[in-house]
């Protein structure tokens, strides 16, 4: 299989689980909006962060409220964070 069609199958196959994963919360009531939503490393990517841990110690320290993340417990405990930039205070050392 080349390089095309293997990345063709993998897009094809993250759609299914995103479908299914849609269907689900719809199921129960639940609608995400999931271009309001993003996961962690999503957030990475979008606004150029180096680590997961790094967003993860924000919503520790409350830099990113607990109204802006939630936890879906049925998708293996997956938080997603709002789609927004939230700013850090960052100090030089004298």
């Amino acid at each position: 299989m080349d390089y095309k069609e293997e990345l063709k199958k993998l897009m094809e196959e993250a759609s299914e689980a995103e479908d299914q994963a849609i269907m689900y919360l719809l199921a129960r009531d639940k609608v995400i909006d999931l271009s309001k939503w993003i996961t962690i490393r999503e957030y990475c990517k979008r606004f150029g962060i180096k680590s997961t841990e790094t967003v993860s110690n924000w919503i520790k320290r409350g830099i990113i409220p607990a109204e802006d993340t939630m936890l879906i417990k049925e998708f293996n405990n997956t938080r997603l964070i709002k789609a927004k930039e939230y700013h850090v205070r960052v100090y030089k050392k004298a």
